[in-house]
Order: structure tokens, then C-alpha cells, then sequence
């Protein structure tokens, strides 16, 4: 496994975590549960070079779709909502219960919810793009801070 870090200058330094297959981890700096570098991870910028370039247009307003190799683990149902999200347009809003639905599972909002909680690669697979049926602002690793940044980035860019 080999990692490295990103300033975003929005939100603070990005530990980004991946291997030959792919980027399995994007994380925060201020994640509820950090995640710690392993004594047998390799730092390597040269690997994360197209990540963050497209990161870096992101930030800047320029980017509105990524297009990286992902390799992010989970079970079959997570793997799906995940796979949803990557389908809600840039700069929009989606409920919980809009993914449950779009992956046929209607009355799975709560199970959606939870698998979005573990979403390994935040801002690539847009989980801040889900909000409460209300429109409000809900759980988001990064913090809801982050979340509200990170929405009126793209609001502000469309």
C-alpha cells in the first residue's frame, strides 16, 4: 500500500491512500476515526500524481468529473450505493432515500445512510452530495463543515 498528501487549500491536507490497482482511501484531516499510516506503507508522491491533478482542478473549479482508477473495498450492497453516488450530477443534491431508490432498494434510506458513512473515497465518490429528505445538512466525515465547503464549491462553479 503506498500513500501520500494533498493541500487542498480548502479543506485542509488529504492523506491519500492506494495501490497498483487503484485509490482505496481519501482521508480527512479532521476524520472521527483517523486512519493511521502503516509501518509497511510506502510514501509515493509519483503514484498520486494524476489524483492530484485532478483534485487539484476540482478545487480550483475546473473539474466537475474525476476519471481515476478506484479500488475501494467493501460488501456488495456498499459497493452499489457507492456506484450510485458516482451518478449524482455536479453541484446537486440527492437524498438518502433517492439512492435507496436508484439502486431499487426503497426502503433501504437508513442501510444507504450507513454505507455512505463508510464511503473509503469521499469527494471522488461524491457523498456530500447526499443530504436529509428535508434538504438539511447531515453526517459527513470530513464534518459538516467540510460538506457545506465542499457544496458550495461546486454551486459556485456550475
Amino acid at each position: 500500500m503506498f500513500y501520500d498528501y494533498f493541500d487542498t487549500g480548502l479543506i485542509g491536507a488529504l492523506t491519500l491512500v492506494g495501490d497498483e490497482q487503484g485509490l482505496r482511501h481519501i482521508v480527512f484531516p479532521k476524520k472521527k476515526r483517523p486512519s493511521a499510516i502503516r509501518d509497511d506503507w510506502q510514501k509515493r508522491p509519483e503514484l498520486f500524481a494524476p489524483v492530484k491533478a485532478q483534485l487539484w482542478a476540482y478545487f480550483k473549479g475546473e473539474l466537475n468529473r474525476f476519471d481515476l482508477a478506484l479500488a475501494p473495498v467493501g460488501t456488495p450492497f456498499q459497493l452499489n450505493v457507492w456506484q450510485a453516488l458516482l451518478t449524482i450530477p455536479y453541484g446537486e443534491l440527492v437524498s438518502y432515500k433517492a439512492i435507496a431508490e436508484a439502486i431499487g432498494n426503497p426502503k433501504a434510506a437508513r442501510a444507504v445512510g450507513g454505507a455512505i458513512g463508510k464511503n473509503p473515497i469521499p469527494i471522488i465518490v461524491p457523498c456530500h452530495r447526499c443530504v436529509g429528505s428535508d434538504g438539511s445538512l447531515t453526517g459527513f466525515g470530513g464534518g459538516l463543515d467540510t460538506k457545506k465547503r465542499l457544496i458550495d464549491l461546486e454551486r459556485s462553479n456550475r
